[in-house]
């Protein structure tokens, strides 16, 4: 097979066994498909699940698209070459329970015919209330992860999540981070592909225990409420900052599956100040850069 066509299978597959995976946490709610072609070139398959026991909305989209990039994208990626191929599944979950956190995936596979190619890809996670010893874990597992191709990988990788998950105009994170890399090609393309694969494989190992540790917890209408605040800032990250996000756009991609990543509910309050010593307040103080959460040290 092409390599075009070893990304677009395993990718499909990643997109099921993901989908199979969270189905099974809501035990309620099951994911709903929509397949879609671009006119310009390729397709996808969207998948969306809403108003679960756990999951209020999410969704776990897969596509392949082709076509010519946009003179302003060429100049941005720094090709020469406008023929292009993408590939890659991307996941955003708003779960109902305030005690469980939002996560995002995105991995992926990009070409420029004749010219270059990459691999690029992260996971973050963005608790409402942040707890240290699940962002332990979770950083865990994707440090495993890495170390299983490149000692560098997680803190090279970790720092980056930092840096590029970061909401310029609040001064803060998006959550506690993850990982993020992007145009990745310094070697062997199997070897590549294969850590990509390890990279969409851990994100049910490490984002499950959470689930399942906190999609029954109790909660109040006042920590219902700072939820849709740290949606709000969720929302402004994406509009304003994610490159996913601008180059969907600009390739005059598919709207709602780019969207997806959006919360059904979120909110903005005047002025909003979190209460001296309070868990908002906990949460509030953690959301910067450089905490180095796999060894808990802060």
């Amino acid at each position: 097979m092409t390599y075009q066509e070893q990304v677009i299978e395993w990718y499909k597959s990643l997109q099921d066994n993901i989908c199979e995976g969270l189905e099974k946490a809501d035990g309620f709610a099951k994911f709903q498909e929509d397949n879609w072609s671009r006119p310009e070139g390729g397709g996808g398959r969207s998948r969306v699940i809403q108003n679960g026991n756990v999951f209020e909305k999410g969704g776990v989209n897969f596509s392949a698209v082709h076509g010519v990039l946009p003179e302003n994208i060429k100049k941005a990626l720094g090709v020469s070459k406008s023929e292009f191929f993408a590939s890659g599944v991307s996941i955003v979950l708003h779960p109902k329970n305030p005690w469980v956190p939002i996560i995002h995936m995105n991995t992926r596979f990009f070409e420029i015919e004749g010219e270059t190619w990459w691999f690029g890809g992260g996971i973050d996670l963005t608790p409402i209330y942040i707890n240290d010893n699940e962002a332990k874990g979770f950083h865990s597992e994707l440090k495993s992860t890495c170390e299983q191709f490149d000692p560098s990988y997680y803190s090279k990788y970790k720092e980056w999540a930092d840096s590029y998950f970061f909401i310029k105009h609040r001064n803060e994170t998006r959550g506690v981070g993850g990982i993020f890399y992007d145009r990745l090609n310094d070697r062997d393309w199997n070897k590549l592909f294969d850590y990509n694969k390890a990279v969409g494989d851990t994100f049910l190992k490490a984002y499950l225990p959470i689930v399942t540790a906190n999609g029954t917890k109790p909660f109040t209408e006042e920590q219902k409420n700072w939820q849709l605040i740290r949606r709000g800032r969720y929302v402004e990250f994406n509009l304003v900052y994610d490159k996913g996000t601008k180059f969907g756009l600009e390739t005059d991609g598919r709207t709602e599956s780019i969207l997806m990543s959006l919360p059904p509910l979120a909110g903005w309050e005047y002025n909003y100040q979190v209460e001296e010593g309070s868990p908002e307040a906990f949460t509030q103080e953690y959301l910067k850069k450089g905490i180095d959460w796999d060894s808990k040290t802060y």
